[in-house]
């Protein structure tokens, strides 16, 4: 009889990363894989176009646990979830990531099913990051972890982590482009015909693409207004698929968008991978993005104070833009150095393609052999009645 095993999801990037290691789960038939969207994105291009274009089938059920504020979000992810797993009784829930979703991760620590947690122990070292509070706290809190990286197991060691509860196994989105770009170039190639520039007004190669949302870039004023100053000197157009916050933030505001900004809505993936492989390079605060056109051969501006992805830099295929300090960061001088890496050739070092079947194939061997152990009282070895009864005398 088949075990069952939770996996939820929330954002469109949760779905890009785990396109592969869903389809691999749902393959195995002593596998019962229940896969559960928060809600956390909900619209067509920001969560089912993605579905379709990466081939995933569509969750077996949706939270629907949206929201205003963070806290909105992770209060209804928490509240939600935790009656369906408490009904469902997977022998492990799965997680990805470090956004609002991941915070369901408590919904599973209070009803003692074990965490699963892909994507473990990135520090940005940054605390006004959201993302670096949420990833901390599912670390802590899973019983399995899997970090990309060497480095990434030693920063989650160093905080006290069990080592021998985290796995390395690479980064999945080396997987997921070999697999969707790499395996069907030549569908790409047929998408980006002289239509698809045209009516959407820019020139092959000619463009940066664009993408903004994280909290501390247009939740900051301040910040967001220093990033449309900086786009505005980019010399080029640039194609901004914004997402419906952002939109909101500017209009609401009415901060001006630079005349060589083309904004638009959300794009699906396999369209945004056409805009990005055929850019003069990416403009962007996201961490997927950046890896991505890392893996992609395409030079990356990352419009952040720190990051959780230091890789990038180190191969040199991204420079940095800091929107709280931009006057160390002369619009000029960046885009000199953007330009610098178009056409330069780097060797990525973020996986070798089997991440995704490393994550699967451990996670299978866990369900099947039992080796996800629900937490009781009796998991507890030491005899510490006397500390919380007292001595019995009363």
């Amino acid at each position: 009889m088949s075990k069952k095993l939770a996996l939820i999801l929330g954002i469109r990037p949760d779905v890009i990363r785990a396109s592969l290691i869903l389809g691999m789960l749902r393959d195995d038939p002593e596998c019962d894989l229940q896969f559960i969207w928060s809600g956390q994105h909900y619209s067509d291009n920001m969560k089912d176009v993605f579905f379709r274009d990466l081939g995933v089938a569509p969750p077996d059920i949706e939270l629907g646990a949206g929201g205003e504020t963070d806290a909105d979000i992770s209060s209804a992810v928490i509240a939600r979830l935790a009656p369906v797993l408490r009904e469902m009784a997977p022998e492990a829930a799965v997680f990805l990531g470090d956004t609002n979703t991941v915070m369901g991760c408590l919904a599973a620590a209070q009803l003692n099913i074990p965490i699963v947690h892909i994507e473990g122990c990135m520090r940005s070292y940054d605390w006004r990051m959201p993302e670096e509070k949420y990833r901390t706290v599912i670390d802590h809190l899973a019983d399995v972890v899997y970090a990309y990286f060497d480095e990434y197991k030693a920063q989650g060691v160093a905080e006290g982590l069990n080592p021998d509860s985290i796995v390395v196994t690479g980064n999945p989105i080396v997987d997921v482009l070999d697999h969707h770009y790499y395996g069907r170039k030549d569908h790409y190639e047929a998408l980006a015909d002289a239509e698809f520039f045209a009516s959407r007004g820019i020139v092959k190669d000619g463009y940066y693409v664009m993408t903004c949302h994280r909290r501390e870039n247009v939740g900051d004023l301040d910040a967001l207004k220093a990033i449309l100053a900086m786009v505005g000197a980019a010399g080029r157009p640039v194609y901004f698929p914004a997402s419906y916050r952002t939109q909101k933030i500017i209009e609401a505001n009415g901060l001006s968008v630079p005349a060589n900004v083309i904004t638009v809505d959300p794009v699906g993936y396999e369209e945004f991978l056409v805009l990005l492989v055929n850019s003069r390079g990416a403009l962007t605060d996201s961490g997927t993005v950046v890896e991505e056109t890392c893996v992609l051969g395409v030079p990356a501006l990352q419009i952040r104070k720190s990051t959780e992805r230091p890789q990038v830099y180190d191969v040199a295929s991204c420079v940095k833009f800091d929107p709280a300090v931009p006057e160390e960061y002369p619009p000029a001088e960046v885009f000199r150095k953007v330009e610098s890496l178009y056409g330069k050739k780097w060797t990525h070092t973020l996986g070798d393609g089997r991440s995704s079947r490393r994550i699967a194939d451990d996670l299978l061997s866990r369900l099947k052999e039992g080796r996800f152990r629900r937490h009781a009282p009796a998991d507890y070895h030491l005899d510490i009645s006397r500390s919380y009864r007292g001595d019995g005398l009363s």
